[in-house]
């Protein structure tokens, strides 16, 4: 395998045969902010390993009210009904940041799931990571604070990203949050104030990352401290 596909950790950690016989069923392709990835009762035709971009999965309400409850970078595959044997999903998963993306045909993804059990191994572990993510943002967002929600979205990003820089717009994260706006700029100001991170036409930057920590719910660390413990050889990178 190429150097560029192991820019995706999970990706990285199959054995080097299995990345082999993979990697010409993988495909570049370009992610760009608010590309709809799938939607809601959609069947699955491709999973996604993203390189530098970060996926959302949001859950969709009746009337289109949505909020986010995960998100995918580097260290993970947006896709998990195919080889969890679903098909198609519940939820809608939408690019938050520009990047780029190895696509794989589900009936690759499955036939290898089903060929190699160190893949096999290394996906349920990272469902299981990735359900705790989900169960964390939905107590999250049900008991702490805008302000706490923000940093622990921050910081979940910066885990997915080569810098400290996250490029999203306040009314977007409001969305994403499932808040007003005007609850997201307040939180914002507040940080900003502090000197823990600046945002500008845009972009979000951390200033100050160990204070950010400090200042952050528990739902951060239970997240992270899950995802290093069921993928240490993901998460070290």
């Amino acid at each position: 395998m190429s150097a560029q596909p192991l820019k995706n950790r999970l990706l990285a950690c199959l054995p080097e045969e299995e990345q082999e016989r993979l990697s010409p069923h993988l495909e570049l392709v370009p992610m760009k902010l608010g590309q709809v990835v799938y939607e809601t009762g959609v069947i699955l035709e491709y999973a996604y390993f993203p390189i530098d971009c970060i996926v959302s999965l949001l859950y969709v309400m009746a009337d289109g009210d949505s909020s986010e409850i995960a998100m995918v970078g580097n260290e993970g595959v947006v896709g998990i009904s195919l080889f969890m044997g679903g098909e198609a999903t519940t939820g809608r998963a939408v690019i938050q940041n520009d990047g780029h993306a190895f696509r794989l045909k589900g009936s690759e993804l499955k036939r290898e799931f089903k060929r190699s059990e160190a893949l096999q191994h290394l996906l349920l572990r990272y469902t299981q990571a990735l359900l705790t993510q989900m169960t964390q943002t939905a107590a999250c967002n049900k008991h702490h604070s805008v302000p706490q929600q923000l940093i622990r979205w921050l910081l979940l990003g910066l885990d997915r990203l080569p810098d400290n820089k996250l490029m999203m717009t306040q009314g977007l994260i409001a969305n994403m949050l499932g808040v007003r706006r005007e609850g997201v700029t307040d939180a914002a100001g507040t940080l900003q104030s502090a000197g823990l991170i600046e945002y500008s036409h845009g972009t979000f930057t951390v200033l100050d990352r160990p204070r950010l920590e400090q200042a952050a719910c528990e739902c951060y660390a239970v997240v992270k401290r899950e995802f290093d413990r069921l993928l240490p050889n993901v998460t070290a990178s």
